[in-house]
C-alpha cells in the first residue's frame, strides 16, 4: 500500500478546496498524508492517472467518463465518489470582437470573421458547454467556427498573440483576459446550464476499492473543505492562499474577484455525484461525436453515491439533486 496519496489538479479556482485541505493541515489531521501535483494539462492528468503516478485528480467530468470508457488511450477504471465544483467557466472572446457582438452577438461575431475558440479539452465541459451555446444561436461547431484545444494557463498568452479569438476555460482565466483588456466575457457558463456540475473528484478504482477508511476520510475532509470555500467571509483569505506561487501565482485581488459566484465564479455547493449528471455528459458527448452510444453506462458504473454517502459525517445532510439534473 503506498500511504501517500497522490491528487492531481491544474491552476484553477475550483481546485480551492483540494489545495485548502492540503495547505492548511485538514488532511492530515484526519491521519492522510496527501501529495499534491499541480500538472500544465488535462493530458498529464489522465496519463498519470493510467500509469498510476497519482491515485487520483480534480478532473473535468467527460474526461472522467473518456479515460474510462477508453476514448483517449488505455481504459482507466476510475471512480467519481464527489464533486468538487459546479458553475466557474466563462466563453471569453477577444476585444476586437466586441463591437459586433454588441451588435449582433455571437452570430454577427460568426458572419464577420470564421473564429477560431479554444477549449481546455476535448473531452471537457467546457467543450460540450461551447457548443451547446454556439448552436443554440445557430452558430454550428466545425460548419461556422473552428474549435481548438490548449491548456488553461496558456489561454490568455493565445489570445494576446491573436492565435484565437476566443475560449472557454474555468476561472479565473476568462477574467485575466478581461482585466488585461485582451478579451470580454460573452457568456457564463451558469447562464447556459444553471448550476451545471463542473470538476469532480476522479480516483483509480483500484484506491477507491481497497482502501475504504482512507476514502471515507478523504471525503469527508474534502467536503469541510468546500463548506470552508465556500463561506462568503473565508473568501479573502482563500485568494490569497491561491495566489501563492505553488498554486495559482496569481494577484489575490483578481482571485477574489473570480471566486465570487456572484461574478460567475465556481461554487462549492453541490458535491453529490449524481449518476444523472455524467449521463448528461455522455449524451452531449455522444450528440457532438465525440463518444460512441453507450457511454450513459459508463457514467452509471463510475458515479459512485455509495461511497460518498458511505463516507457519513456532513454527506449524511447532502440530498441527491432534483430530477432537473438532466438538461438536454
Amino acid at each position: 500500500m503506498n500511504d501517500v496519496i497522490r491528487l492531481g489538479l491544474l491552476r484553477l479556482c475550483d481546485a480551492a478546496p483540494v489545495i485548502l485541505a492540503a495547505h492548511e493541515g485538514l488532511f492530515a489531521a484526519a491521519g492522510l498524508n496527501v501529495a499534491l501535483s499541480v500538472e500544465p494539462s488535462w493530458a498529464n492528468i489522465a496519463d498519470k492517472l493510467a500509469f498510476n503516478l497519482l491515485d487520483g485528480a480534480v478532473m473535468l467530468a467527460p474526461l472522467a467518463l473518456a479515460c474510462a470508457g477508453g476514448l483517449r488511450g488505455a481504459k482507466i477504471d476510475l471512480a467519481v465518489p464527489m464533486s468538487l465544483s459546479s458553475n466557474g467557466n466563462a466563453i471569453t472572446l477577444a476585444a476586437s470582437a466586441q463591437s459586433a457582438f454588441a451588435a449582433g452577438g455571437i452570430e454577427a461575431v460568426a458572419a464577420a470573421k470564421r473564429p477560431r475558440l479554444a477549449v481546455v479539452h476535448g473531452f471537457s465541459s467546457h467543450d460540450l458547454l461551447l457548443r451547446h451555446w454556439l448552436a443554440g444561436h445557430g452558430v454550428m461547431p466545425e460548419r461556422d467556427v473552428d474549435i481548438t484545444v490548449l491548456p488553461p494557463a496558456e489561454m490568455v498568452g493565445a489570445l494576446a498573440a491573436g492565435a484565437i479569438d476566443g475560449f472557454c476555460a474555468g476561472a479565473p482565466w476568462g477574467l485575466v483576459a478581461a482585466k488585461a483588456g485582451l478579451g470580454f466575457t460573452a457568456a457564463l457558463s451558469r447562464d447556459i446550464w444553471p448550476d451545471h456540475p463542473e470538476k469532480c473528484l476522479a480516483l483509480r478504482a483500484d484506491f477507491a476499492n481497497a482502501e475504504a477508511a482512507r476514502l471515507d476520510a478523504l471525503l469527508r475532509v474534502l467536503l469541510h473543505a468546500q463548506r470552508l470555500c465556500a463561506a462568503p467571509d473565508g473568501r479573502q483569505a482563500l485568494s490569497q492562499l491561491l495566489a501563492r506561487p505553488e498554486y495559482l501565482d496569481l494577484p489575490a485581488p483578481l482571485l477574489l474577484a473570480a471566486l465570487d459566484p456572484a461574478q460567475g465564479g465556481p461554487a462549492f455547493t453541490a458535491p453529490y455525484p449524481a449518476p444523472a449528471y455524467g449521463q448528461w455528459y455522455a449524451r452531449q458527448m455522444q450528440l457532438w461525436g465525440r463518444a460512441p452510444a453507450g457511454l450513459e453506462g459508463v457514467a452509471t458504473r463510475i458515479y459512485r453515491p455509495d461511497l460518498f454517502l458511505r463516507a457519513g459525517g456532513e454527506a449524511r445532510d447532502i440530498a441527491e439533486p432534483p430530477a432537473n439534473a438532466n438538461f438536454d
